[in-house]
């Protein structure tokens, strides 16, 4: 069972930048692949960002690709998120999640542990 536990949210002005973490409790922390995504009051939960197990590979959403950065510390079990240039359509609550295949990266339903979330409000 991985436990995680998201941090470094908070309320923002348009254009500003965030850096949320994701602590993981597992030792094998660095078998899983590790995804970022967020969900908006009345809205589906939504892909931002995912990275391979050794860090070596990314992809991202289309709505945040150039300003938010995915990147993983193996050493210290915790897989961070940049956000850059942030606008108050990326508000939302952003959710960790991992899971062992890198397959299907998109889809929440096939990842196998999450973390409770953090807030983000983007103020105009």
């Amino acid at each position: 069972q991985v436990q995680l536990v998201e941090s470094g949210g908070g309320l923002v002005q348009a254009g500003d930048s965030l850096r949320l973490s994701c602590a993981a409790s597992e030792r094998t922390f660095s078998s899983y692949h590790m995804g970022w995504f967020r969900q908006a009051p009345g809205k589906e939960r939504e892909f931002v960002a995912v990275i391979s197990w050794n860090g070596g590979t990314t992809y991202y959403a289309d709505s945040v690709k150039g300003r938010f950065t995915i990147s993983r510390d193996n050493a210290k079990n915790t897989v961070y998120l940049q956000m850059n240039k942030l606008k108050p359509e990326d508000t939302a609550v952003y959710y960790c999640a991992a899971k062992r295949l890198w397959a299907s990266l998109h889809l929440p339903i096939n990842y196998d542990f999450w973390g409770q979330g953090t807030q983000v409000t983007v103020s105009s």
